[in-house]
């Protein structure tokens, strides 16, 4: 993450995923296209659990591939409940990746209303996962 951010915190921790296939649309079955359901457990200052669908193409060319997803994040961050809704797109070129995952606009709810942040998500051998988030939100009890 840059080191001039616009966010107020930073926060990090493990977090495990399961993908499960899911069947594509009639108009999009012959596309080359993976669909997956998403069900993730974070761990740390964000205590959470998320469900969500993604979109995927792998390219022919080893490490080149692209997928964008959303998922609702719902639990607790830094001590504060609600939820909030991600919003990926990411691609993979020839191993060097891009990110691009960030709350929606006004998806935040209950103490996590007002909530802006963006993720980044680290896979380290072996497949074990983690994040990076920063954010910022009102202080409590101000409305955005």
């Amino acid at each position: 993450m840059s080191e001039r951010s616009n966010f107020s915190h930073q926060v990090s921790g493990p977090f495990e995923v399961k993908l499960a296939p899911q069947d594509m649309s009639a108009v999009a079955a012959s596309s080359g296209l993976g669909r997956m359901s998403l069900d993730k457990r974070f761990h740390g200052a964000l205590e959470a659990s998320s469900t969500g669908e993604m979109l995927a193409f792998r390219s022919a060319v080893s490490g080149s591939a692209g997928y964008v997803a959303m998922e609702r994040v719902q639990g607790t961050l830094d001590g504060r409940a609600g939820s909030f809704v991600l919003q990926h797109s990411s691609t993979m070129s020839r191993g060097a990746p891009t990110q691009s995952i960030t709350v929606v606009p006004d998806s935040g709810t209950e103490a996590l209303t007002g909530l802006s942040g963006r993720m980044l998500i680290d896979i380290a051998p072996g497949g074990a996962h983690s994040y990076r988030f920063e954010y910022s939100l009102p202080e409590a009890g101000v409305s955005p």
